[in-house]
């Protein structure tokens, strides 16, 4: 277990990549430490949700706009209550840069878990919960490999666990993941 100073971790990749999983067990590592799902501001919104999908309008992105608000102000309170955040969503695109932006708290890593489009296939076919639909696996991991910023540490997990993923995470953290 980690008892370092506070920090502010985003997990992020496009869906069925690892992060829900990999988020809980980095998070895990530290003494203090919350694992904020941003999904969970999404989910909130009983009526009216706008889901976001290829060729989003307007309202689909100002309500993303306002999952990644609410969700960077929950870190910061957080980060200031003494914890260190692991914050975990589908944060891509050109969208990274305003996330970024949004996160007070410094020390702030980024990871981005980028496992082979074939594997995140696999494990969504595997998994109960479903996160494709209008999006393709093909679609979201273009925009992640070809319309997100190179930004942080990049983590092609395809052939690693979950547990040798933290690992690798862990063992990258300090040189490749910290925004400056």
């Amino acid at each position: 277990m980690l008892t370092e100073r506070p920090a502010v971790i985003l997990v992020t990749g496009i869906m069925a990549s690892g992060k829900s999983t990999v988020a809980q067990l980095l998070s895990e590592r530290f003494e203090k430490s919350v694992h904020l799902r941003g999904d969970i501001f999404r989910r909130m919104i009983v009526n009216n949700r706008k889901e976001v999908q290829p060729n989003a309008g307007k309202d689909e992105m100002d309500q993303l706009r306002l999952r990644y608000r609410l969700a960077a102000q929950c870190a910061d309170a957080y980060y200031q209550a003494g914890f260190t955040v692991v914050v975990q969503d589908v944060v891509i695109g050109p969208m990274l840069n305003d996330f970024i932006s949004s996160i007070q708290s410094r020390p702030f890593y980024v990871v981005v878990l980028c496992p082979d489009s074939s594997v995140v296939a696999k494990r969504e076919a595997a998994r109960l919960k479903k996160g494709y639909g209008a999006w393709t696996v093909e679609g979201l991991d273009n925009v992640l490999r070809n319309e997100t910023p190179r930004i942080g540490m990049w983590v092609d997990s395809s052939e690693l666990t979950p547990d040798e993923t933290v690992i690798e995470i862990l063992t990258r953290l300090q040189d490749e993941a910290l925004l400056r």
